[in-house]
Parts: C-alpha cells; structure tokens; sequence
C-alpha cells in the first residue's frame, strides 16, 4: 500500500483548518493542523511533512520568519508550500515570500487538491531524476522495472566499458560529456523507435525499457551512434593506435581501448524472472559475458541456454 502523503496545515481560523483537514483526509492525506507558528517548526522536526499549506487569510504571526528559516534548512528547503491568501489580495513580487504556489478564499478545494498533486509530483521528480542527464533515476527504475514483470518487455542495462581509466585520464569533466552524450543517444533511439522508459542508475549505469521485438534493434542502434560519436573524442594518434595507457586497478600502467558500451537484454516475460532484484542478477552475468568480448557487444537472455553474445 503506498504510503500517503503528510500534510502540514498552518491556520488559526479553527473552522477552515478543520474543514479542510477532514475533506484532505477524504483524499487520503495525513493532516497535522497547526495552530501557532512557535510550534510548527518543534512539529516539523519531529515529523517532516511532505508539504505545507499556510493560511495568510487569517492573523499569522512570525508566517513570514517560520517560511525563510523553512527555506533556509539544507533538509526542509525542497518542501512545497502553498499560501492560502484573501481573494483580491495583490503580491507586487514573490522574491521575499517563499512559496512555492497559492489558493485564493473562498478556498476552491477541488483547485487546492490539484495544486498539490502538481506540487508533490514535481518535487518527486526532482528528487529522483539525476542532476547529470536528467534521467529518471533508480525509484523510477525501480518502478518501471517491476511492472514490466511478466510482460513482453526487454530490460536493457547499459555500462560503458573501461570508463574509470577515461575518467581518470582524460578529468571528470570529459567523463561527464560521455555520460550526457550516452544519455542522449539511449533516449533519442529508445524514441524513434516508438517510444519506452530510459533511466540513469548512476555513474556510467544506465537502464532502458523496451517492448522485446524492438530491444535488439534498439542496441544496435546505440552502439552503432555510440561508436561514431565516441571517435570524436579521441586524437588521431589514439584512433590509429586503437588503445592509450592508464592505471589498471592494480596500479600498472595498461594499454587500455577505445569507450565502448556493453548491453545486457534482460526478456521480462521469462519464467525464470519472478521478481525485480532477479533481473539485476541475470544482468549482471549477461554484462560480465559482453565485457567478455572486444568492442561494444548486447548480449540477450534468450532462456533457452546460456546466454551467449550477439553478432553486430
């Protein structure tokens, strides 16, 4: 069962604070009801809620303080806040008030209810997308993965082989480019081909969701536009060589290829994928075999033996 949504409801008028607490409840949200400011941030510390709603229609004292040092907190920063304001009320700017959207008395609570699914939908994605691609991150992935169980789905892990030696020659700023650049093609060919789930695990880990006719063709269209694009960022002395040197894990120094990219075909409707963490293990062998091979390689689950790699 999802958990609900926690609810910080700041309002003295007695009667619009209980009236919305039971019509907030009726929607499924936890409401705390809080009647002075001096108390609300003792009640956010002890049980963070997920959003806030003030009511500036009535008298609230210290509102204004309680917000900025609500901004100002490294851990509560994020958390949307919706003001409750008197109809007709005007704001020359919002600079110095920091909330997050507004409702208008007397209060439409049908309006009040799509203001905060809005704003806690957005905050989700915030938190879950990653900074670098912008992909969704591993909530999402997690999600999408486990309603593709038992679907004619393919889920598609993707690594970048050698990354941490590029990383470490070449400076992480040239190693963010290749991840960004990763990203764009994964999406872009996940779309063209009619369209399915792409998310960032993290670091060079990458995971996309496609109906199972189109995954190989999806891979190779990656790896095909991984491989062109991928020449662009080396010289012409490294190209020729086909190699250059850094430290292995050992400390030695190692004639260490090109970037390729390994992909792991993981088929959702197998028999033998009865949860979401069996997945990630099947992956995991399939990587370990495509790494196995030189250049970039998709290896398919095919279940019917050991998986063995695919030709280009």
């Amino acid at each position: 069962m999802p958990q609900q949504s926690r609810i910080a409801l700041i309002s003295s008028q007695m009667q619009l604070s209980s009236l919305l607490q039971l019509r907030l409840q009726s929607k499924g949200y936890q409401v705390m009801v809080v009647e002075k400011t001096a108390a609300a941030l003792g009640a956010f510390y002890s049980d963070p809620p997920d959003l806030i709603i003030v009511d500036f229609s009535s008298p609230c004292v210290g509102c204004h303080d309680m917000l900025c040092m609500v901004r100002s907190d490294s851990f509560f920063s994020p958390i949307p806040i919706i003001g409750i304001f008197p109809m007709g009320t005007e704001q020359e700017s919002w600079d110095d008030f920091p909330l997050d959207d507004f409702v208008t008395t007397p209060v439409n609570f049908a309006e009040l209810v799509s203001r905060i699914t809005l704003s806690l939908s957005r905050i989700k994605r915030i938190f879950d997308n990653n900074p670098l691609t912008r992909l969704p991150g591993n909530t999402s992935i997690h999600r999408a993965i486990e309603e593709s169980l038992g679907l004619p789905l393919a889920v598609c892990y993707v690594d970048i082989n050698h990354f941490k030696p590029y990383n470490d020659v070449f400076g992480f700023s040239h190693g963010d480019e290749v991840i960004r650049m990763l990203a764009r093609i994964m999406a872009n060919a996940v779309r063209e081909s009619g369209g399915g789930f792409c998310g960032h695990v993290g670091g060079d880990d990458f995971v996309f969701i496609v109906p199972r006719e189109r995954a190989e063709t999806v891979c190779a269209t990656i790896i095909s536009h991984f491989d062109q694009i991928v020449q662009t960022l080396f010289d012409d002395d490294i190209k020729q060589r086909g190699y250059y040197l850094a430290l292995n894990r050992k400390g030695e120094k190692e004639q260490m290829p090109i970037l390729g990219i390994s992909i792991a075909v993981v088929p959702m409707d197998s028999t033998a994928i009865t949860h979401a963490a069996r997945v990630s293990e099947v992956a995991a062998e399939l990587k370990k075999l495509a790494k196995g091979k030189m250049g970039s390689c998709f290896v398919v689950d095919r279940r019917s033996g050991p998986p063995e790699p695919d030709p280009l």
